[in-house]
């Protein structure tokens, strides 16, 4: 398919506010989609790899920038299409409005054709894969000379798509229920059935694939695999009257303050395939860790950072499984840790050996989705559970008590309130957040935040909140940044979520500024992780890339007009940062008003 195809197919996207009509066009974009059919059916959600790949293009702003003032022509620079952007306000209509495709030299021809020649959707995709592959010294520039060779073969529609999907601003109100509905619609299959091997696969470039050409059979053919991630099953707040009044019995467990993992393990070592064109296979690409691979929340890879996992793991496990837990920090004694001793190890990608000796981590499991070649998605959760406590009893052939079983979080089954607050006091006694409650009887929902998980917390109010500005500090503090601006998720951002893009800074209400609770070491740490975001400086005052979540606890909410949401927090204090959640996992408005009116 050319890209200018594309790109026309989604220029009528963009202009259609219908649902049903958004569903129709994404259906007939699909049905002539052709061989790059896979990469299609992510393009038009702004995704270039599939859901379950942590690969990344790492470009920032400045860098399409600069890729697209070189395509423009010399007359333009990277200040023009910046002046440009504050001017109209949106990355691709800046690219629309240059006239692309007069440049010449080597950079001009880096795409994989020649200047001039019509642009395909396979010649962008393998061009974006080169460039996420771009590593090392003068990787940077690389970047910037792939990109100014797609640009400098774009025309103005082409050019104004290239640049969403680079930025994962692709913003034209296709999200994954509409791909869903898409697929079933244009090759005639159940749309439930779409789902549950979107839930599996966590591809919806693969299942667009498999419906066209295997129908039915193909879809539900579509398995769990070890080494690919699915999205995690999530909870939302309740309490134990509701539950009880839902279920007979409900199922009770501590709640950890951890960082949530995916373990997927594999004594007879993980397979390594990803497919032609980008079209991931049945398994995941290959990497050095051939048995065990860990992945956070947001289905990044975390293996390296988490050496005790694997150790755990390749010491335990007998079967292939995947496994959800949470990874918790403890001290000498085995005793918990805060969360935010948890995230000094979580994302680590240097020294690590170091920073185990700091912080050792161990890990918790609390359900198993695949053992021994079986799915077990649709099993019930107590099932599920006494699954789980085989695998980690595989190995010592022995009987082992719950309690005794490490690594097994324990699953009490009453029907009894008093009991429930029992187990709470015991879990908070012991360093815990409190307690999650779940339906015994439930399956396991990908993905899914519904009323069969609920968690139980002590009454700490708190907000996950996404930086958008801060401030330099004064006197000794003149080299950190400090007083940052807070914002929640506003307007079609749930759109934009659903479709799995970045959230832009058009999508977020500011609700206060938070500069309490940090010290000067924190500072030092808050200031190196936010550089890398800055987008803009004025003074002391800076404008920050929506990129890092803070959770922030406060004292209540107040109407303001000083804000953009219209509200702010009272007293709000720094919590931590949350490295576990991206911009696109914050807070809402809409939850920021229902907490005001409660």
């Amino acid at each position: 398919m050319k890209f200018a195809t594309f790109a026309d197919r989604a220029a009528e996207i963009d202009a259609e506010s219908a649902d049903l009509e958004i569903v129709d066009h994404v259906r007939d974009l699909l049905v002539d989609a052709g061989e790059e059919i896979e990469v299609v059916a992510r393009f038009v959600q702004g995704r270039v790899f599939p859901a379950w790949d942590s690969t990344t293009l790492d470009v920032g702003p400045s860098a399409c920038y600069e890729a697209i003032a070189r395509a423009a022509g010399t007359n333009v620079d990277t200040d023009d299409v910046e002046d440009r952007l504050a001017e109209i306000g949106e990355i691709g209509e800046v690219a629309a409005s240059y006239e692309f495709g007069g440049q010449q030299g080597l950079g001009a021809f880096t795409s994989g054709g020649s200047g001039g020649d019509d642009l395909t959707v396979r010649e962008v995709y393998e061009t974006l894969e080169n460039l996420a592959a771009a590593e090392g010294s003068g990787s940077q520039d690389r970047k910037v000379d792939l990109l100014f060779g797609l640009f400098n073969r774009c025309s103005g529609d082409e050019g104004r798509y290239l640049a969403r999907l680079v930025l994962s601003e692709m913003r034209i109100g296709v999200g994954e229920g509409a791909v869903r509905d898409a697929i079933a619609d244009a090759f005639d299959v159940p749309g439930e059935r779409v789902e549950r091997a979107l839930q599996v696969s966590n591809d919806y470039g693969r299942i667009a694939r498999v419906a066209r050409e295997d129908g039915l059979a193909g879809l539900d053919a579509v398995d769990l695999a070890v080494g690919r991630p699915v999205q995690a099953m999530l909870a939302q707040a309740g309490t134990v009257t509701e539950a009880l009044e839902e279920w007979e019995d409900a199922a009770v467990e501590w709640k950890y303050d951890g960082a949530r993992i995916q373990l997927h393990h594999d004594p007879d070592g993980l397979e390594h395939d990803l497919g032609a064109l980008g079209a991931s296979s049945d398994t995941p690409p290959g990497n050095s860790r051939d048995h065990t691979r860990v992945f956070s929340r947001n289905m990044e890879d975390v293996t390296d950072a988490l050496p005790e996992v694997v150790e755990f793991a390749e010491g335990t496990l007998e079967e292939p499984v995947i496994l959800d837990g949470e990874v918790v920090a403890v001290d000498d004694d085995g005793e918990p840790l805060p969360f935010q001793e948890v995230l000094k190890r979580f994302r680590r990608k240097h020294d690590v050996e170091k920073a185990r000796e700091d912080v050792t981590v161990r890990p918790v499991f609390f359900d198993c989705l695949h053992a021994d070649g079986e799915d077990l998605l649709e099993e019930p959760l107590v099932d599920r559970h006494d699954r789980l406590g085989d695998v980690l009893t595989a190995s010592t052939n022995a009987a082992v008590e719950p309690e005794d079983v490490d690594g097994l979080s324990l699953l009490w089954i009453t029907d009894d309130a008093d009991e429930i607050e029992s187990i709470d006091a015991d879990a908070l006694a012991a360093g815990h957040e409190g307690i999650m409650l779940k339906d015994p009887e439930s399956t396991y929902s990908p993905g899914r935040r519904g009323k069969n998980w609920r968690k139980r917390k002590p009454d700490v109010e708190t907000l996950d909140c996404v930086v958008t500005g801060a401030e330099w500090g004064e006197g000794r503090r003149a080299t950190f940044l400090g007083t940052f601006e807070l914002s929640v998720r506003d307007g079609d951002s749930e759109k934009r979520r659903s479709s799995g893009s970045v959230v832009s800074a058009q999508n977020l209400a500011t609700v206060g500024k938070v500069a309490t609770g940090i010290t000067d070491e924190k500072l030092a740490e808050l200031t190196e992780l936010l550089e890398p975001h800055v987008a803009a400086e004025n003074g002391q005052e800076v404008t920050l890339e929506p990129a890092v979540v803070f959770e922030v606890g406060y004292e209540e909410i107040q109407t303001s007009p000083t804000y953009s949401s219209g509200y702010a927090l009272r007293f709000p204090r720094f919590v931590g940062v949350r490295h576990d959640k991206d911009p696109s996992d914050a807070e809402t408005l809409e939850r920021v008003e229902s907490l005001r009116s409660s």
